[in-house]
């Protein structure tokens, strides 16, 4: 019986081990042994805790059993990506340079976890620099998608979406600087949440310094198998943390939203080539929220390519002061690859261009703000092609360009500051498909709510999938 505890969802487990129908010990010995069974396969997680996580699911069950009063996620087994500070392990970035930099504290957000109860067996894979749609380094190694090796498992949470896809945890951190979220969340069928800026606090003593991009568009955000488990675990993480001065106290529910709820859906631009895929589940997405209720009507955002645009120049002008020594001293072949596409073409802007670009998104982001209030829902790609070819990246400066092309649903939401929620739709061809959800600042509610609209109707489990496969 627990070989099949490792298949169950957050609310699930926490709720069994609330009411002492399983124990702590139980559900993180079966989740380690997948892990055994698994990653050795799949190489999701670059280093397994199994002592530590032992260890702390004892400490949950003793609480327990002293009458403590449990928390959110008391006895869930989860993963934390390498690119974070968890105490006493390397916050590596996918960087073999940096395989000696061992954290002294937990990020806030892996404290606010373990304080709600949540036990860390692993530590999930990223590119070096978390700078790639595609997840491998020479540190830890390739991660695989668990649908078809041949393809890329999304990046920079890549190790985190395939953990979670598999069975290697029920809940998975990430981050999304540019999609490190969402598209490693549609390229395995799972969850993943974008998050607003400061709503989960971002912050690692082992780098501080965060450039101006970074804190307009990086974020934390969950990976999860369920659009349930998602809004648990964003209860948990934004809970808030002085190291990160940009953390706002908004509350996650807000006052319903008048019925019925309007959905902008965006499937076409003449810039971009949709594969059909991409487009079919859009148009199955929309008809599902129309029986559901809502309003959808086709109908495409503002300023789309000119945002898209912006998260790239303004990313790379940053990078080139922030990142681009660091690369380039301690990166891998791929990674140094990566970056030189990135950059080809793009002018080394003056101060005035920077500072005029940051004037432009205030306007651009007012005129989003406005079409929101009108569709305080837009269902859009997570990217406009199929999951990537394994190091698409790395053929040319010319495929690099593509790529970006592909991914220009993930970039200006980024830059905007849009939290953007991922939420798989079925299986076309062996691979999943999904669509993204965006929605206003602080509005992760409406996002979550859709997006359950959409699961219920999709039916779809990714790990049901493999398991039947």
């Amino acid at each position: 019986m627990s070989s099949a505890f490792w298949q169950l969802n957050a609310l699930d487990v926490a709720a069994r081990i609330r009411r002492k129908e399983v124990s702590a010990v139980e559900v993180t010995r079966s989740v380690l042994d997948r892990i055994a069974q698994v990653n050795p396969r799949i190489n999701a997680l670059a280093e397994v805790m199994a002592e530590e996580a032992m260890a702390a699911a004892q400490a949950a069950d003793a609480a327990l059993a002293r009458g403590q009063a449990p928390g959110a996620l008391h006895g869930v087994p989860l993963t934390i990506k390498v690119n974070v500070d968890t105490a006493g392990h390397a916050t590596t970035d996918g960087v073999v340079a940096q395989k000696d930099t061992i954290a002294a504290t937990d990020s806030p957000l892996v404290a606010h976890l373990r304080n709600a109860g949540a036990i860390i067996v692993g530590r999930s894979n990223t590119p070096a620099f978390s700078l790639r749609w595609f997840t491998d380094n020479d540190l830890h190694g390739r991660t695989l998608n668990p649908f078809d090796p041949s393809v890329t498992p999304g990046g920079s949470s890549g190790g985190a979406a395939a953990a979670v896809a598999t069975g290697m945890g029920a809940i998975a951190h990430g981050n999304d600087y540019g999609g490190s979220v969402r598209y490693p969340a549609w390229a395995c069928g799972v969850v993943g949440l974008r998050t607003t800026p400061g709503r989960i606090p971002s912050y690692k003593a082992s780098f501080p310094n965060r450039t101006i991009s970074n804190q307009l568009a990086s974020v934390q955000g969950p990976l999860t198998r369920t659009v349930a488990d998602a809004r648990l675990a964003l209860e948990v993480m934004a809970q808030g943390s002085p190291l990160d001065p940009n953390w706002v106290p908004a509350p996650i529910d807000v006052a319903p939203h008048p019925r019925p709820l309007r959905v902008a859906l965006f499937k076409r631009h003449a810039a971009y080539d949709a594969d059909p895929t991409v487009v079919a589940a859009l148009e199955q997405a929309a008809r599902w929220l129309a029986e559901a209720g809502c309003e959808v009507e086709e109908v495409e955002p503002p300023h789309f390519e000119e945002g898209a645009q912006m998260w790239n120049q303004q990313l790379m002008q940053d990078m080139r002061r922030g990142g681009q020594p660091a690369i380039e001293a301690m990166g891998d072949a791929a990674v140094k690859s990566a970056l030189k596409g990135y950059m080809h073409g793009l002018p080394d802007w003056s101060r005035d261009q920077y500072l005029d670009s940051l004037t432009r998104r205030m306007v651009i982001a007012r005129d989003w703000s406005v079409f929101l209030n009108r569709y305080p829902v837009l269902l859009m790609p997570n990217s406009w092609q199929r999951q990537f070819p394994v190091d698409a990246d790395s053929v040319s400066v010319d495929r690099v360009k593509q790529l970006m092309a592909a991914q220009s649903p993930l970039l200006g939401t980024a830059i905007l500051g849009l939290p953007g929620l991922s939420v798989p739709t079925g299986l076309a061809d062996g691979l999943p498909t999904g669509v993204q959800i965006v929605t206003w600042r602080f509005r992760e509610d409406l996002a979550l709510r859709a997006g359950a609209l959409i699961e219920r109707a999709a039916g779809f489990s990714a790990l049901n999938c493999l398991l039947n496969a």
